[in-house]
C-alpha cells in the first residue's frame, strides 16, 4: 500500500500553531500569577479597623522588625537555640499594643471589624479561646495560606483594657510560635495558650 506524501506546508502551519498556543498559555498562566501576587497583602498587611484601636487608645506601642532587626536582637540571648532556628524563617514581625482607660476600654465593635478584616483577606480562623470565667479576655489566631504552605501568622490577645495585635510573616508552624513567646513583645505561650502580660496600668 503506498502512502501519500507528507505535505511540509500543511506539517509548519500545524508546528506554528502549536507553538502559539503554548505561548499564549503560557503568557496567561504568568499574568494570573502576577494577578494573585498583586492582590495578595504584604508581608506587614495590618486590617485597616485596627486604626480605630490606635483612636481610641490612650497609650500604644508599635513596632515591626524585619529579619535582620530580628536576627540581632536573637543575640541578646544566645542560648536560646529554639529561637534562633524559628527566626530564620521569619520575614519580619509587627507589633501592637493597645491601652485603654479603665472606665472605658476598648469598643468590641472594632475588635469585630478587625476579625472581618481578616476573614475578608482570606486568612483562616484556627483559635478562638474565651476566658472560662465568662470575663472579657480573648484570644484568636489567623493563618494565611500561600502556595499550600503558612506564610503567615497573626495574633489577637484582648483583656479588659488592654488589646494586642502581633503579626508574623515567614515559613513558621503553630509549634514555633511557642519559641516566639515572651519575645519580641510576643505573649508568652504555656501550656498552648498565650498568656498576656496582666501588670495593672493606668
Amino acid at each position: 500500500m503506498l502512502q501519500r506524501p507528507l505535505n511540509l506546508n500543511i506539517l509548519v502551519v500545524c508546528m506554528k500553531a502549536s507553538c502559539l498556543a503554548l505561548i499564549l498559555c503560557f503568557c496567561a498562566g504568568m499574568a494570573a500569577a502576577q494577578s494573585n501576587d498583586a492582590t495578595a497583602p504584604p508581608d506587614n498587611w495590618v486590617p485597616q479597623s485596627v486604626a480605630g484601636l490606635r483612636q481610641e487608645a490612650s497609650s500604644k506601642t508599635e513596632f515591626s522588625l524585619d529579619h535582620s532587626m530580628l536576627v540581632i536582637a536573637s543575640k541578646l540571648d544566645q542560648d536560646n537555640e529554639d529561637l534562633r532556628r524559628v527566626i530564620a524563617g521569619i520575614n519580619g514581625v509587627s507589633v501592637h499594643n493597645f491601652h485603654f482607660g479603665r472606665s472605658a476600654g476598648y469598643d468590641p465593635q472594632i475588635l469585630s471589624a478587625v476579625k472581618g478584616d481578616y476573614q475578608a483577606a482570606g486568612w483562616k480562623h484556627i483559635a478562638d479561646k474565651h476566658d472560662k470565667n465568662g470575663g472579657s479576655g480573648m484570644t484568636d489566631l489567623w493563618v494565611r495560606w500561600q502556595n499550600n504552605t503558612v506564610s503567615n501568622f497573626a495574633i489577637l490577645v484582648a483583656r479588659a483594657n488592654d488589646v494586642a495585635l502581633i503579626s508574623v510573616s515567614g515559613s513558621i508552624s503553630p509549634l514555633d510560635l511557642t519559641h516566639l513567646g515572651g519575645h519580641f513583645g510576643i505573649p508568652k505561650i504555656e501550656g498552648g495558650v498565650l498568656v498576656p502580660n496582666n501588670q495593672p496600668r493606668e
